[in-house]
């Protein structure tokens, strides 16, 4: 079991250096493939020796082997965690399609997390590609349909499994985004169309979402990345006065919930449902 994992957070780690290109590139609208990873102080190519996750940062000692401009920790960061949430997609899920699924979900993810936390950009590369993915994958890893089933029962509408997964999923795309994009609006107009205080960025990557959890654990990734972004900038906002104008990542909290929902989502939904007397 031990071997498993170690080959899964090499792939992780592999996976999250092509995460950070990702990250680096598509907010400025640059192609993911080519140019060759370089340095962007000196623009020189790194060699592939100096491209191993991880270890290449520990052996430069954080600076380049051309011109020691200084490495930002950023990058083993995003490699590191990238390869501890696929192990934790493979402790979950164990080897089958729905840690492919999970793992592919939170990689999607991570990219959207940091290009909204560094440059507050979503990009629509990614979460029009991961709408598609979740669309599909839905079809052969069942999504939570049930509220959608309670519907079509009383219209006495029974639907094969992979069908009503893939209405699940559409079902959890149009709540995700539906609702973002209705309270966007209604802010924008009440605000007398002076500020936009949600980006459409923010919508689609609700849809996204919605795709790949449903509209139960989608709910619930609104509910805590709501609930942690307003403690964490109520709290900071308090204790420093340059937060008060301070705009806060949305997306950011919200990706990190969709992590949590899809990896133990079910566990506290079920525990939330038994505590109030609504077991499902």
């Amino acid at each position: 079991m031990i071997f498993f994992y170690v080959v899964i957070g090499l792939f992780g780690l592999v996976f999250g250096s092509f995460l950070n290109v990702c990250i680096a590139r598509l907010p400025r609208g640059e192609s993911i493939v080519l140019p060759r990873s370089h340095c962007p102080r000196c623009n020189h190519a790194i060699r592939w020796y100096d491209n191993i996750p991880l270890i290449s940062y520990l052996i430069l000692g954080a600076k380049c082997r051309d011109c020691r401009a200084p490495i930002s920790p950023i990058y083993p960061f995003i490699e590191a965690l990238t390869a501890v949430i696929v192990c934790l997609t493979f402790y979950v899920y164990g080897l089958g399609p729905e840690f492919v699924k999970f793992a592919l979900f939170g990689m999607l993810l991570i990219v959207l997390i940091f290009t909204d936390l560094f440059h507050r950009r979503i990009p629509h590369a990614v979460t029009i590609f991961g709408i598609s993915l979740g669309l599909i994958l839905s079809i052969f890893v069942p999504v939570d349909d049930q509220p959608l089933a309670w519907v079509l029962r009383h219209w006495y509408v029974y639907l094969d499994a992979s069908l009503a997964s893939f209405l699940g999923a559409v079902a959890g795309a149009a709540v995700g985004g539906g609702l973002f994009y209705a309270v966007g609006e209604i802010f924008y107009h009440a605000g007398g169309k002076q500020k936009e205080y949600l980006g459409f960025g923010d919508v689609m990557l609700m849809l996204m979402v919605g795709t790949f959890l449903g509209v139960p654990l989608t709910l619930e990734t609104i509910l805590l990345g709501s609930l942690a972004g307003s403690i964490l900038a109520v709290t900071m906002t308090v204790l420093s006065r340059r937060f008060r104008t301070y705009a806060w990542p949305y997306g950011t909290f919200l990706g990190i919930a969709a992590i949590y929902a899809g990896l133990n989502g079910d566990r506290l939904l079920n525990w939330y449902l038994h505590f109030s007397g609504m077991a499902r």
